[in-house]
């Protein structure tokens, strides 16, 4: 595995995160790209709920864990906050430049640089949301899968396949299910390893109003900070 595999898998959240969907009736695959390339360009940010599942292959285990999540777009400039309430509260948050990893638990926040990670980790973060479907398939060989639910609600089940060797380094399949609005409501992301994560939504509202505060970890000012990558 890289060894930048611990931030892309954090991005991954969401991931992740993270993905926003699109109607989805008796489907093919022009149709549901067709919906991206009309919502996309609307999409400025969402609030949602999640629950994450992390699968390890060798050991045939899996852990859960869960709570919200705040992404904002506004031009190039993306924002993203993820705050677990279970099975222990943390935070998670991305602006354009750095990572921040907050365990109130050992008040310490874990700080990483992007730096040339910016656009691979900035590309699983808007993985579906506000995504075109033009784009999407210039990054990956996509194939629609048919018609499934999540929960109670009906979802196109897309399946791609990046074509850039960096991304399938760290993601050799990712699966999206495309819902009604324009967003995917589950994701699914398969490492080389045979590990996967997979990421449910609820409760999404598209382009809430959002202030920079409501995208940033709030720190104690006694806050230990440590620097990982020096």
């Amino acid at each position: 595995m890289a060894p930048n595999t611990p931030l892309l898998r954090l991005t991954a959240i969401a991931v992740s995160a993270l993905a926003l969907s699109l109607p989805a009736t008796a489907d093919s695959l022009p149709a549901v790209l067709g919906r991206m390339d009309q919502a996309g360009p609307a999409f400025r940010g969402i609030t949602a709920q999640f629950d994450r599942v992390i699968h390890t292959a060798i050991i045939d285990d899996s852990s859960t864990d869960g709570g919200a999540i705040r992404m904002q777009r506004k031009g190039k400039d993306l924002r993203v906050l993820l705050q677990f309430t279970k099975p222990e509260p943390r935070s998670i948050a991305f602006d354009n430049k750095s990572a921040q990893v907050y365990n109130p638990k050992i008040n310490t926040v874990q700080i990483f640089d992007l730096g040339k990670q910016k656009s691979l980790v900035e590309q699983f973060l808007l993985l579906g949301f506000g995504a075109s479907g033009k784009d999407l398939a210039k990054a990956y060989n996509i194939k629609y899968l048919g018609e499934e639910n999540v929960g109670k609600t009906k979802a196109a089940r897309l399946e791609l396949i990046p074509k850039s060797d960096k991304v399938r380094e760290h993601y050799t399949r990712i699966e999206l299910w495309i819902a009604d609005g324009g967003y995917p409501i589950q994701q699914k992301l398969y490492e080389p390893s045979g590990n996967y994560m997979r990421m449910t939504y609820s409760g999404i509202k598209l382009n809430p109003p959002l202030e920079t505060a409501q995208l940033s970890i709030d720190l104690p000012a006694d806050v230990k900070r440590e620097y990982p990558q020096r």
